[in-house]
């Protein structure tokens, strides 16, 4: 059974190009479920059927996880039984009658522009390379809304000073580029100019990467998230997190006269309905 399992999940990278952190817990998922099978004894995904899916399921329930966990997990374990079914290693999906539990949505939250203008002021406190990154990163964070893996994956020559732009690389590889602020451009200038060249210091592994630590390494995004919490706790804003910077962004853009359609791309949303989540927080963060 194991196989297979391991088939699907170097499909769900190499092919449908999900992100590592998706693949493993998809496998979590899916090991917990071959876990259930063996100790009763199933050895064979066609020995599968509905009932056995259904005590899974029930198991589930009485472990007391979270809806969105078990959301999760049946989504990923309904994908898994439909990449046997395409390949013939079973001939009915014994989730078909499986509903995933419906998960609340929490609304986005934003933060102020007083908020965010009292943010950016922090790293101009220090003015050491890594201070003057912060300041590049945190400048375009917020003018682009990007996502923070996007934000570090981001190459030198992404950013394109005459077009005033930045190319930004999506999930599932879709390019989109996106206008740079004034602010922005200056704080990557200055950047570029004085803080990059003595954070490179010796060959770095990735010299195409824009936003180095102090290595000289491309920057992670858990390094990210360590520095935003950082001066977020300066400013007293305990509770932010990268994304409420992208939730802030849009809001601010929307209230600001942009277009829903425009905000739609410089986001990246496959649909609009998501970017319309954002429209009733344009007035709530004036």
């Amino acid at each position: 059974m194991n196989q297979y399992v391991a088939q699907f999940l170097a499909y769900i990278a190499d092919e449908r190009k999900m992100s590592a952190n998706t693949t493993i817990a998809y496998r979590t998922d899916l090991d917990q479920l071959c876990a259930f099978l063996h100790e009763r004894g199933i050895e064979h995904w066609s020995d599968v059927d509905s009932e056995t899916m259904m005590a899974f399921v029930i198991n589930l329930k009485e472990k007391r996880y979270a809806n969105s966990t078990m959301a999760r997990r049946l989504a990923a374990i309904k994908s898994f039984f439909s990449f046997l079914k395409e390949r013939n290693v079973i001939h009915h999906d014994p989730t078909d009658q499986l509903d995933a539990p419906r998960v609340d949505r929490f609304p986005p939250r934003a933060i102020s522009q007083h908020q965010v203008d009292e943010l950016l002021e922090v790293p101009l406190q220090n003015g050491t390379p890594e201070g003057i990154r912060d300041k590049a990163m945190l400048e375009v964070l917020y003018a682009t809304g990007m996502r923070v893996s996007e934000l570090v994956a981001l190459n030198v020559d992404d950013v394109a000073f005459d077009h005033r732009t930045v190319r930004c690389r999506g999930r599932q590889g879709r390019e989109r580029t996106i206008p740079l602020s004034d602010p922005a451009l200056t704080a990557l200038e200055e950047y570029l100019d004085i803080a990059r060249p003595q954070l490179v210091r010796q060959a770095p592994d990735d010299p195409e990467a824009l936003f180095l630590n102090h290595r000289g390494k491309r920057l992670t995004r858990q390094g990210f998230w360590l520095i935003l919490k950082t001066y977020a706790e300066q400013v007293g804003m305990h509770d932010l997190t990268p994304h409420m910077l992208r939730h802030s962004f849009a809001a601010h853009q929307l209230r600001n006269g942009v277009d829903l359609r425009e905000l739609q791309e410089r986001l990246g949303h496959a649909s609009i309905a998501t970017t319309q989540m954002y429209t009733h927080l344009a007035e709530e963060s004036s």
